[in-house]
């Protein structure tokens, strides 16, 4: 029974909110390991042993043996499954009853699944993204004699790993079809959305924003990952059209060649830095006037921005240009917490961020909603509960095999 409360999370990212319900987990009387990718290069949250950590809580950062190949797509498998090995040795030592894994590449979960099989690990599959599908949409493009047989090989494979999961928890309703049409029974699914830890962002949503204190102009910040799901030329299309201050956060290649085509075209109110350390989120998101949120139309179906909740918790106005079909624009809808376009509405997303740069009345109640839908359903305790139940399951599941 010792064995069965010792959970490993696996969190490839090290997003705050995972590292959140570890803790919570613990102070549960769980025994946690959480263990995060040193190396793989995205904002991260809270990841440092805290004084107040509870008993039987550790945090292990693991690192591969060279930087992170992201645009090699041989180089990057290769390390994938290296870190896979790293995560599987982590369980061998630990030897958790429950391996919860998530934001994991296909490569990587494979190994780490296979690791909690050899050592009689239950297994739970947290689906933030169906990888494979965004393989499908993308590889087929960049590879085009191989793409096609290299993305029905991921397709095989991340649903063959969720049917051979013990469970599945996924964030969003919207995945549900997808996984039973791949043979993941409703039983052995779950769906718990994201959150974002609202005591770390309760400073945020105290601040004034720059511009009701009279100090410079509308100020607007876009923080987190750039990649092929985003479309940064919106920001470059808005930065020329209004006279706001664009202040996006991120590092990597679309990133720079953001930077570089500001450069190129003389736009000086757009700017590109780097992340933002965790401890530093709540200040600069509550000293913007506008926080900015953008997918493409093709990862709609396969993706959710997160950072949509992060700014529920900010109390500033969400401008977003995300699909209809996408959890995060009807929870921006649902909560009447800002904006939205859809990706291919360029004129409507310039149109939505003067509406907003003009109207501090609209940007107050926006943000103030949003902070009341945070309020309303990013409490840690019911979350855990939901986590709870899961491993109950699972525990009672293991005692009914014995």
């Amino acid at each position: 029974m010792v064995r069965a409360r010792r959970i490993l999370v696996h969190d490839y990212s090290g997003h705050p909110f995972q590292i959140q319900l570890a803790r919570s987990l613990a102070r549960r009387g769980y025994e946690v390991l959480h263990v995060y990718s040193e190396s793989f290069q995205t904002p991260k949250g809270d990841l440092q042993a805290r004084p107040d950590d509870p008993p039987g809580f550790r945090i292990a950062g693991l690192s591969l043996s060279e930087p992170f190949q992201k645009s090699s797509f041989l180089k990057r498998r290769a390390q994938e499954i290296e870190f896979g090995r790293l995560v599987a040795g982590e369980i061998r030592r630990f030897r958790p009853g429950i391996v919860l894994s998530a934001n994991a590449p296909l490569d990587t979960q494979a190994v780490i699944h296979k690791a909690a099989r050899a050592c009689g690990a239950r297994f739970v599959f947290w689906l933030q993204d169906i990888y494979s599908e965004a393989i499908g949409r993308f590889l087929p493009a960049t590879f085009p004699l191989i793409g096609n047989a290299v993305a029905r090989r991921y397709q095989r494979l991340e649903f063959g790993l969720l049917r051979a999961s013990d469970h599945v928890v996924t964030i969003t309703d919207d995945f549900v079809p997808c996984l039973r049409v791949n043979g993941v029974t409703l039983d052995r699914i779950s769906v718990i959305e994201n959150w974002a830890p609202l005591d770390d962002m309760e400073l945020a949503g105290r601040l004034a924003s720059r511009s009701e204190r009279g100090n410079g102009p509308i100020r607007a910040v876009y923080a987190g990952t750039l990649g092929y799901k985003h479309n940064p030329d919106l920001l470059l299309r808005a930065a020329k059209a209004l006279p706001i201050a664009i202040h996006v956060h991120s590092e990597g290649a679309v990133a720079e060649s953001l930077a570089r085509k500001a450069a190129a075209e003389g736009v000086t109110n757009l700017r590109v830095k780097p992340w933002v350390p965790f401890a530093d989120l709540p200040d600069v998101l509550g000293n913007a006037d506008i926080l900015v949120a953008m997918i493409e139309d093709e990862a709609g179906a396969f993706c959710v921005p997160s950072k949509v909740l992060t700014y529920f918790g900010c109390g500033r106005p969400v401008l977003a240009s995300v699909p209809r079909n996408n959890l995060a624009r009807r929870l921006i809808e649902r909560a009447d917490a800002g904006l939205a376009s859809d990706p291919d509405d360029a004129a409507g997303f310039i149109d939505n961020f003067r509406r907003l740069a003009g109207d501090g009345g609209l940007r107050l109640r926006l943000g103030a909603k949003g902070r009341e839908y945070a309020e309303a359903h990013f409490a840690i305790g019911p979350i855990t509960d939901r986590f709870d139940r899961v491993f109950a399951g699972l525990l009672r599941m293991e005692k009914q095999a014995v």
